[in-house]
């Protein structure tokens, strides 16, 4: 599935527009945790990550790990340095006001598992 479709069939406010490219990105699965060491280890790659942590290090996590993109639950929004890094990096971001459990349901429902099946 499309980061594009996804977006919108989720109502994610985009925070990264310059990135557009990345909308046509194909999301293979997702991932849930604030815990960045957890992302690291077990994320798969090309997942979209739901967390409602916003600093630096989840640019660079999401990275390294080679996800397609984070959404923020909650409301959460980091603030303007965390979104520039993400857009040097070519990482999309997304917020909601959903909880956490709410997106993720969403995300599921949407055919979007924890691993590649």
């Amino acid at each position: 599935m499309k980061l594009s479709e996804i977006a919108e069939r989720l109502d994610l406010k985009n925070l990264t527009p310059e990135s557009d490219p990345a909308q046509s990105t194909d999301v293979t699965a997702g991932h849930v945790c604030d815990l960045l060491s957890d992302v690291l280890a077990n994320a798969p790659p090309g997942a979209v990550l739901v967390t409602i942590q916003v600093h630096l290090n989840v640019i660079a996590v999401c990275v390294h790990a080679g996800l397609s993109a984070v959404i923020f639950a909650a409301g959460m929004i980091p603030d303007d340095s965390v979104r520039q890094k993400a857009v040097e990096e070519g990482l999309t971001l997304y917020s909601t006001k959903e909880s956490t459990f709410d997106i993720v349901g969403k995300l599921y429902s949407l055919g979007l598992r924890g691993t590649h099946a």
